[in-house]
């Protein structure tokens, strides 16, 4: 990504940071503790990592990897109980400090995307909630994600086998089985997230996603 799509780019995680605290600011108490799509995690869990991976540096990311032995998950949960508060709305104010950041740990800055989208999802559809993104943006996270090997946690072998075309831009990625989709739809299917029946058509509308993870 160029220098200049880059800075286009943290306006865009920066209004989606905006929304999903617009949208938590009215969660009731219980509502903290619902499952995320993301497995392991509640919604409350979420937050905290998108409050951890906002405040991570280049730097940052080296030495923390080096102490959780380049485990991965053992450093994701070190963040999320680094961030995370007993009080929700404590971890809420801490997640608001960092609205404006662009701290990034050594990733490509499409990166940035796919966590403001994905986890956002992550956390608004168990609500019975839906953000509003950008098409656009949502198909450079897309076409990252497709991209990324699983390992590295994109889902470039999930979608291995089909044709993705986006409904609502211009997108289009692979060949065999024909999927469309909205963009964020088909993000979540090649990230691992399950979507509804509805929200994609096509041959290979029921087989996406299900290849197994890594």
């Amino acid at each position: 990504m160029t220098p200049r799509r880059n800075s286009a780019l943290w306006p865009v995680v920066h209004t989606e940071r905006l929304a999903l605290l617009s949208d938590l600011e009215i969660l009731a108490p219980e509502q903290w503790k619902t499952p995320s799509l993301c497995p392991g995690w509640d919604v409350h869990d979420v937050l905290a990592h998108l409050t951890d991976t906002a405040k991570t540096t280049r730097l940052g990311f080296i030495r923390r990897m080096f102490a959780a032995g380049f485990d991965f998950d053992k450093d994701n949960a070190a963040g999320v109980a680094a961030q995370r508060c007993e009080d929700p709305g404590e971890t809420l104010a801490g997640f608001r400090q960092v609205l404006l950041r662009t701290s990034t740990p050594p990733a490509a800055p499409a990166t940035r995307l796919v966590e403001a989208f994905v986890h956002g999802e992550d956390i608004r559809r168990p609500l019975g909630l839906r953000g509003n993104y950008p098409a656009s943006h949502v198909a450079t996270a897309l076409a990252y994600q497709l991209r990324t090997n699983v390992k590295m946690g994109g889902g470039r072998e999930l979608a291995a086998g089909f044709k993705l075309i986006a409904t609502d831009t211009a997108f289009e990625h692979g060949t065999g089985h024909e999927v469309r989709g909205a963009a964020i739809a088909l993000l979540l299917a090649v990230s691992g997230r399950p979507v509804e029946a509805d929200e994609l058509s096509g041959p290979g509308a029921g087989s996406l996603g299900q290849g197994a993870r890594g």
